[in-house]
Order: C-alpha cells, then structure tokens, then sequence
C-alpha cells in the first residue's frame, strides 16, 4: 500500500502564505499523476495543481499564478506552495497519487491538512 501524509496547513490572514508538504511511503508503483486537491464543506472535490507522466503540470485556473507544485524526489516529497492566499482558498488539502499496480489502476489520498484563510 501507498500511504501519504500532508503537512503544513494552518490559519493565515488573506495574502499570506503557506506551504503543504505530501510525504509518500509505500510500496512502489507506476504513477500517472501525483498531484493536490481540496475540498469545501459542502462543495465537491477539486483538483487544485498536480504533474501528469510526461512531464506536464495542470493548475486550477483560480490558482494559476499563485499556488507553485513541486517535487523532492529524493526525499518523496511532494510540495504545494500557496502565495496571495484567499479566503476562497479555505478548504481541507489532499495530497493524492494516480498510480497503476500491474494492470490495475488507482487512487490514493492522504488524510487531509486544514487551510483557513481569513479576510
């Protein structure tokens, strides 16, 4: 099994900054995507940023310019650096890999870290 762990959420005033860390252990896999998603109460899931196999990187069009995705792979870290934060930004963050185990095709999520930007 895939096991993520985020870290780094916690309550900012509106232009501040935070930075979440996704930390995966587990077994190995093939991963389509790696990437960070939130959602609101009462709102749906939303991706938020994440890298595609091949190289590519999808932002959030409300976060483009703002929020930074990177990566350590050496430390199998994945970073979500978040500028000019809005109180739209408040939301639990979830670190989430898309990964295929043989010929089989999955998702795995982390618990979730709490961001609350205020006004």
């Amino acid at each position: 099994q895939v096991q993520l762990v985020e870290s780094g959420g916690g309550s900012v005033q509106a232009g501040g900054s935070l930075r979440l860390s996704c930390e995966v252990s587990g077994k190995m896999l093939s991963i389509n995507s790696i990437g960070w998603y939130r959602q609101a109460p009462g709102k749906q899931r939303e991706l938020v940023a994440q890298f595609i196999s091949g190289g590519f990187v999808n932002y959030a069009d409300s976060v483009k310019g703002r929020f930074t995705i990177s990566r350590d792979n050496v430390n199998n870290t994945v970073y979500l650096q978040m500028n000019s934060l809005k109180p739209e930004d408040t939301a639990g963050y979830y670190c989430n890999i898309n990964g295929t185990v043989g010929f089989t095709v999955h998702d795995f999520w982390g618990q979730g870290t709490q961001v609350t930007v205020s006004s």
